[in-house]
């Protein structure tokens, strides 16, 4: 491809130059690629141009001038590599219906909630997030919440080619950042709530909800917690369609009416302006309700039949490592959550503190190189709402574990002494089933989908639903 069918609005000596490629990773430069300098959060693109037209590129793309012969310098470079992949794959999502979930919590269970209802329409759907992408049937490794803009055309473009008619992905606050969903347009875009997370890069909420928002900029319509402060901001500054959902508020678009809940289970009436249609999900929780108001929210504004909303939601069998019970054969309860935020981890203690009979007992620690601020917040938490905590690790990174348990521990209110220290995860999973009493709901939280850690000498393999099948083998 001529770099001029990439770049159509710039006029360069370069435009008739062959591309074979781009990337904005040096180390992946091949012949005749043209290499994108993107300034990122830990390493600045600009310092690697040279030794990307070592390795063979044949334009760079910078933000100011380095002084090469074949350089082009654009504003904004994260535009531009966005813009770039998405000509080199022929604009795949103008060939595709997309919904964007955007949130700190509850986005992947929003996602595979649309996905159930849009593939029981009959829809091939795409799917792109936290826990993998999909085509279909067809399952991708995923690496980031959303991925890097080449990464996510790649994905599209296969999701066309396969005939996929939408694709629902999780949106991320740092993909919306860094542009990686630039010029991209959703028919429906979710926000789920604001809570605190990721504030190591974003430093504050504020400017968490203004990168969070920046979705709406490019949604056809919006869908808003209205029960969230967060979403009440969003939808006062919005101009566009909006429509909220509430289970709280009648004067929200849907809401949520006689709401049972069960440990394994909720169901309810979703009200509308016309209509009234009772809803059943086979997860527990009042963030089922709301993950599933906001699916079905976002199937109404799509155009889905209510009664096939329903039956979709009726016939889902949860999502890996959002409060999945993990089956023992056994008189106690095993729960795999990824709660890692503080909000998080109150909700799937509380759904579960209702229907003990016995003891709640969480296992749980928080991410290394991650908001700080977090952790003494979650250890008052957890020994605020469960009868036994065990404090461990949950991807340590470069911090020396025991150093983020004791600012977890710095939170526990004095005379609180119902917790364990047990730095390794697995020995911390192996105690909790190992001393697990009759009736007893045992929650492993943060790790969820993962089946991995990740050290400072690097990842290891962890799945905790293996270490539990030991556990009970022995």
């Amino acid at each position: 491809m001529k770099l001029r069918e990439l770049l159509p609005n710039i006029e360069s000596k370069l435009n008739n130059i062959e591309i074979t490629g781009m990337t904005c990773n040096s180390k992946e430069v091949q012949t005749g690629f043209a290499f994108i300098c993107i300034n990122g959060t830990n390493l600045d693109g600009h310092k690697f141009a040279k030794s990307a037209v070592e390795n063979g590129a044949v334009v760079i793309v910078s933000e100011r001038d380095l002084g090469l012969a074949n350089q082009i310098v654009v504003d904004d470079t994260h535009a531009v590599y966005a813009e770039m992949s998405a000509r080199w794959f022929g604009s795949p999502a103008d060939k595709i219906k997309l919904i964007g979930v955007t949130g700190t919590n509850g986005k992947t269970s929003v996602v595979y909630m649309l996905k159930a209802i849009l593939e029981k329409s009959g829809n091939k759907v795409g799917v792109i997030g936290t826990i993998q992408n999909m085509v279909g049937d067809k399952i991708i490794s995923s690496n980031n919440t959303t991925p890097g803009a080449y990464e996510l055309n790649a994905l599209l473009a296969q999701m066309v080619d396969e005939g996929c008619q939408y694709a629902v992905m999780e949106v991320s606050s740092h993909a919306l950042d860094q542009k990686r969903v630039h010029n991209l347009t959703f028919e429906v875009a979710a926000f789920t709530n604001l809570t605190q997370d990721h504030l190591d890069y974003h430093l504050t909420m504020e400017n968490y909800f203004v990168a969070k928002s920046k979705l709406f900029k490019m949604s056809k319509t919006a869908v808003v917690n209205f029960d969230d402060v967060y979403g009440k901001k969003l939808i006062d500054s919005l101009t566009g369609k909006v429509v909220s959902y509430s289970v709280k508020q009648d004067m929200s678009t849907y809401t949520a009416k006689e709401i049972f809940y069960k440990p394994d289970s909720v169901k309810y009436q979703m009200v509308g302006y016309n209509f009234i249609n009772k809803i059943r999900v086979g997860t527990g929780g009042k963030f089922t309700v709301y993950n599933s108001l906001c699916a079905a929210a976002c199937a109404i504004e799509l155009g889905i039949d209510m009664s096939v909303i329903s039956s979709a939601l009726l016939e889902m069998h949860g999502v890996k490592g959002r409060a999945e019970v993990v089956p023992t054969n056994r008189d106690f309860t095993v729960i795999i959550d990824y709660a890692h935020t503080p909000d998080g981890l109150e909700n799937i203690l509380n759904t579960f503190k209702e229907y003990r009979e016995c003891r709640l007992v969480v296992v749980f620690g928080c991410g290394g190189d991650r908001d700080k601020t977090k952790r003494p917040i979650m250890g008052e938490i957890a020994t605020r709402l469960a009868d036994f905590v065990i404090i461990t690790s949950d991807n340590p990174r470069s911090e020396d574990p025991m150093s983020i348990i004791n600012d977890i521990v710095s939170g526990i209110k004095d005379g609180r002494k119902k917790y364990k220290i047990i730095e390794n995860r697995e020995e911390a999973v192996k105690f909790a089933i190992a001393t697990a009493g009759k009736n007893d709901i045992i929650v492993l939280a943060g790790k969820g989908h993962e089946t991995y850690q990740i050290l400072s000498t690097g990842k290891i393999h962890l799945d905790e639903r293996e270490i539990i099948r030991e556990c009970l083998e022995q």
